[in-house]
């Protein structure tokens, strides 16, 4: 039984052990402790005059690497581990905020507090051991026997759980101090209800500011100064960078679908003949969320799966196998293993459908040739004449900082991460890959976002105005003709004008509606304004409305009282935790945060050259 226990702790520290040895080793291997830039004491980060280690976000941002390499099964683009390293900076400073809440709102924890939450509120991840379970559920007695147990202690698991309800039992105390008045009354439950089932259905002239030419408003630069500096901080734009890439297609021909296809046949074959269907997944299957169970996804209801994925599923009988099934991931082999209602358990594996080997070669041997030509090179020109040596068109993208590129609908790995990771204009990139291709980039300029220039926003604030000044001008004609449909109907004052009467489908206070857009002033009237009767014109930003409101349909107050319990229940979940964010945004918003990342990774860019 301890055996088993001591393979049920590993997991639990070996994050743990990861994050410290991984995140040394990352530094140590990388030479940064021998650069005049960055020592074992440089602070990346000061919060309240608390600082952050340069090697302490490194180990931190290489622990949540590793673990989104593994979950992913492979390696993470620039993109993703931009992401993951703002995740862990974010979560550093988050705790830095957190432990000095604790110490101004006085929040202690007492051994005994620890000792009795270990005892009776493990860790979610120790509930879902194997090793720790009776008949499918946690087991609360082997949980505390394992707790008692020399194989607890020598492995460190009492130290792990020490720490752990150390840190969460005062983050508990603090969300609740801060979440204790968090309510709902019965009447604003129904506003809740009502918004999302209330519905009513109109129909409406709208007159748009494209009736005027854009040559018939004049708008001035002292109206553009003073929106400008009314509206400054909402102009705030992240950074942008315009890039040439060269892209070298992983192109997949008919002849390689076609073996994919026989190539899970043939698996289908073995699995007929005997061979486990787990056993053959693990094998074979290229799909890495289900890889570690042999392919199994347990039991769970519609809507987890592409369509002709699902469409197969549910098609089967339990123990039945399907035959080949295609979708945008490649070709699936599935076998049903349980139904229960409307909810499947599946056992699934998957080939990518890829270049046959002599094709991919062909694409190696060009990616080398092109990354031997131009790859990281300062000199523009040599990335210009790559292209034609190779006869690979450029094409210039245009990257946000914060988001990945894309071309033509199509993720560009890395390129963005690196265009703002303190690339010099002028330079190109390592060559980039994935399954798709080979990418080449060169940073052809870039704006670093932040307090936008005036000259940077002129022409959008120019036509934010313009758009005002056009809904001006044609509300004396949307008056006029509110009034004449009064009188006459909407649809006859629509006709004597040649303007068309447009009806929407019954829609609620919350949904997205054709033709009036969501959450806007249009939207309000319509469950306000007096029914079957034509209304002033109501103005939104974009448009000026003449309404009639055609049919309403009030919510089922009945249905209501049936969920109101649950309805409450899952929305002050809800709203606690939005306190909760917002609490800690707001001591983030308060905080004194000095943000030295960029200034290091210039300054260790300046080291290397």
């Amino acid at each position: 039984m301890l055996q088993q226990m001591r393979s049920a702790a590993k997991w639990i520290w070996i994050g743990l052990f990861v994050a410290f040895v991984g995140g040394f080793l990352l530094v140590d291997t990388s030479g940064l402790l021998g650069r005049s830039a960055v020592t074992p004491t440089t602070e990346v980060a000061e919060v309240n005059g608390e600082g952050i280690l340069y090697t302490t976000l490194q180990s931190a941002t290489q622990s949540l690497a590793q673990q989104r390499e593994q979950q992913l099964g492979r390696g993470l683009t620039l993109d993703e581990r931009q992401r993951v390293e703002q995740e862990a900076f974010d979560q550093l400073v988050n705790d830095i905020l957190l432990q000095q809440e604790y110490h101004r709102r006085g929040i202690r924890v007492t051994d005994d507090e620890v000792i009795q939450a270990a005892r009776y509120s493990p860790p979610p991840q120790l509930m879902q051991a194997p090793e720790l379970q009776t008949e499918g559920r946690f087991d609360p007695e082997k949980y505390r026997r394992y707790l008692t147990s020399p194989a607890a202690k020598q492995q460190g698991l009492l130290q792990m759980l020490e720490g752990y309800y150390r840190e969460q039992i005062p983050r508990e105390k603090l969300m609740e101090q801060i979440t204790s008045d968090v309510y709902l009354t019965d009447s604003r439950l129904w506003q809740i209800y009502r918004d999302a089932n209330d519905s009513a259905q109109v129909s409406y002239v709208a007159f748009r500011p494209d009736r005027i030419a854009d040559s018939a408003v004049t708008v001035s630069d002292d109206e553009i100064r003073a929106y400008f500096d009314k509206h400054k901080k909402n102009l705030e734009r992240p950074g942008r960078a315009v890039v040439s890439v060269i892209t070298i297609p992983r192109t997949v021909t008919a002849a390689d679908s076609a073996a994919v296809r026989d190539r899970i046949m043939q698996l289908r074959a073995e699995i007929a003949g005997g061979a486990k269907f787990e056993d053959v997944a693990a094998r074979e299957s290229a799909d890495s969320g289900s890889l570690q169970n042999g392919g199994l996804y347990p039991l769970g209801p519609r809507g987890r799966f592409v369509k002709p994925f699902e469409d197969a599923a549910y098609a089967l009988r339990p123990g039945e196998m399907s035959g080949p099934v295609l979708t945008q991931f490649g070709y699936h082999l599935l076998r049903t293993e349980q139904r229960k209602g409307d909810s499947v358990a599946i056992r699934h594996l998957l080939l990518k459908i890829g270049q046959s080997d002599s094709a991919a070669a062909r694409t190696d041997r060009k990616a080398d040739s092109l990354a031997n030509l131009a790859a990281n090179a300062d000199s523009p020109a040599k990335f210009d004449n790559a292209s034609r040596t190779l006869k690979l068109p450029a094409v210039r993208l245009t990257a946000i900082e914060g988001e990945p590129l894309t071309m033509g609908g199509r993720y560009v790995p890395s390129v963005s991460a690196w265009a703002f990771g303190g690339t010099r204009p002028g330079e190109t990139s390592e060559l980039f890959d994935d399954e798709n291709g080979y990418y080449l980039a060169r940073l052809d300029s870039v704006t670093h976002g932040g307090a936008p220039r005036l000259q940077d926003v002129r022409a959008e604030i120019r036509q934010i105005l313009a758009v005002e000044k056009k809904l001006d001008r044609i509300a004396g004609e949307a008056t006029q003709f509110a009034q004449q449909a009064g009188a006459s109907g909407l649809e006859a004052a629509a006709a004597s004008k040649g303007i068309q009467v447009q009806q929407t489908p019954m829609f609620t206070r919350i949904s997205p509606v054709p033709g009036l857009g969501q959450l806007n002033q249009a939207i309000g009237a319509a469950f306000s304004l007096p029914q079957a009767k034509v209304s002033a014109p109501v103005r939104t930003p974009s448009a000026l409305y003449v309404m009639r409101v055609d049919r309403r349909a009030p919510a089922d107050s009945a249905k209501w009282v049936a969920t109101k319990a649950a309805q409450r229940a899952t929305l002050l979940n809800g709203l606690r935790r939005q306190r909760a964010q917002d609490y800690l945004e707001s001591l983030r918003r308060s905080a004194k945060i000095e943000d030295r990342r960029k200034e290091l990774n210039a300054a260790m860019r300046n080291t290397d050259t």
